[in-house]
């Protein structure tokens, strides 16, 4: 009911708003359009008096304008309906005039308003004034000639105060359009509000927990708009099932871990428990005892370690933009030497010649410590696992992919490889091809999750693929800024 209520609350305040400035618009293009069309008539009925003004000084010439007897034979020859024609000097004293025989007993036209135009410009006209000498109201228009002013004038009728009056069939036409405009806008705004009502409840269900289906989705139009519901509706289920995976993700992780901490615990418990038991235990024994369970205690604090990484790794993924802000310049061919340097015995005990196709500037803007990580579990693991391998390559190009640079990194080993149905899940935590050769080569099971991970906060994607020939080829990227 409520979110009823304030769906028609939005529907109500979009119509008025949009409709009041149309109505608005339409009212003021109404007003304009009757104004403009007025002063069209009064230009062409004052072109028309300019127009007899001209015609009666060509006929007559300058000359004979102060003829009385000549003015006005052609005033009587040439006379519109009501027509009144004035003869005025410079000074704005009336010369002839076609009703008023006794000239002199008129006041001074200096100062009429067409006559200050006509002065100044060459023509004037002034709208409904009433004539002293008459009483009647005229239009008039005057034209400047050489020495005077002609004037005609017009009074003001019935028939010339409808043929002055604007046309109203438009103002007629703007209501229906305005109507018509109106009913459009009320069906928009009304389809606009359904459906932000149904979003509406989408969120107030999602935020009160309560049960979600894809009804409402059903119901969304199959538009524009219905594409941004959409496209937030989904965003939703994909947040929704982010977290649902984060969870599953951290109580697998939470099994996982005291599954793998409870082998070596124990074995430690034995070991100790047995030589509590046994008082005289040659030293030996005691010995070997001892190295067993400094050897388990080793695993469970490497596995302690990584699973803190993964931890760490995991609030980086979720603040990423804060992170980023501590990010410096990584020299990746100064880190890579380093791990190299690092792990120089382990390789050649295993037999294992590295080489390098890298360039000589190739830096990113990162987590130099969480680089390291990248490159040491990758060598760690090939140290471990690439049984028999002669030698491992690290190979780097730039690529661009979606206007974007990146840098892309291949660690390529010969050894005996992964079958094809392990390659998706190698940066799975815990994961593992061989679960008890694993344990016995001291393996915890975190190092390609948390390499996985450190490439994804560093804006990359990583890919594990067989080597052709055999082998193992770790493919990733790391972006340039």
């Amino acid at each position: 009911m409520d979110t009823a209520l304030r769906s028609k609350s939005f529907q109500r305040n979009l119509l008025l708003s949009i409709g009041g400035l149309f109505l608005l618009f339409a009212v003021c293009f109404s007003f304009y359009q009757y104004q403009r069309e007025k002063e069209y008539k009064i230009d062409i009925l004052h072109s028309r008096l300019q127009m007899y003004n001209y015609e009666m000084v060509q006929t007559l010439g300058h000359d004979s304008l102060a003829n009385r007897q000549l003015f006005r034979n052609y005033v009587a020859r040439h006379q519109m309906e009501g027509l009144r024609v004035s003869v005025i000097g410079l000074n704005g004293r009336v010369i002839l005039d076609s009703y008023e025989a006794n000239v002199d007993s008129l006041e001074n036209h200096l100062q009429r308003k067409e006559i200050q135009q006509a002065l100044r410009v060459g023509n004037g006209y002034d709208i409904k004034r009433v004539s002293q000498s008459t009483h009647e109201t005229y239009f008039y228009s005057a034209t400047r000639f050489n020495g005077v002013i002609v004037r005609a004038a017009v009074p003001y009728s019935a028939s010339l105060t409808r043929s002055l009056q604007a046309d109203n069939t438009y103002v007629y036409f703007a209501c229906a359009l305005t109507l018509l405009l109106g009913i459009v806008l009320y069906h928009i705004t009304h389809r606009i509000s359904r459906h932000i009502g149904y979003l509406r409840e989408f969120a107030v269900k999602a935020e009160e927990g309560e049960e979600l289906d894809h009804e409402l989705e059903r119901r969304l139009p199959d538009d524009e708009l219905g594409d941004i519901s959409h496209t937030i509706i989904m965003l939703y289920w994909k947040l929704r099932h982010s977290e649902e995976d984060k969870l599953r993700i951290k109580r697998q992780l939470t099994q996982n871990a005291a599954h793998e901490l409870k082998t070596p615990a124990a074995t430690i418990h034995w070991y100790l428990e047995s030589i509590l038991d046994n008082p005289g235990m040659t030293e030996d024994k005691k010995k070997h005892f001892l190295e067993r369970c400094y050897l388990q205690s080793e695993r469970m604090s490497k596995l302690l370690l990584d699973m803190s990484a993964l931890t760490k790794l995991d609030e980086l993924d979720d603040n990423k933009a804060a992170i980023r802000q501590t990010y410096r310049q990584v020299d990746v061919l100064q880190v890579i030497q380093g791990v190299l340097d690092d792990t120089s015995p382990q390789l050649q005990g295993k037999g294992i010649t590295p080489s390098l196709q890298v360039p000589t500037h190739v830096e990113v803007l990162g987590d130099q410590s969480l680089i390291y990580s990248i490159f040491r579990n990758l060598i760690d693991n090939a140290i471990a696992y690439a049984t028999g391998a002669s030698y491992l390559k690290i190979v780097c190009s730039e690529v661009e992919t979606e206007g974007r640079h990146f840098y892309e990194f291949l660690v390529i080993d010969n050894g005996p490889g992964v079958e094809k149905k392990h390659l998706d899940h190698l940066f799975e935590r815990f994961y593992r091809t061989d679960k008890g050769r694993s344990r016995k080569q001291g393996g915890t099971g975190l190092g390609l999750a948390i390499v996985k991970n450190a490439v994804a906060v560093h804006g990359g994607a990583i890919t594990a693929s067989t080597t052709p020939g055999g082998g193992l080829t770790i493919r990733f990227t790391l972006a340039r800024f």
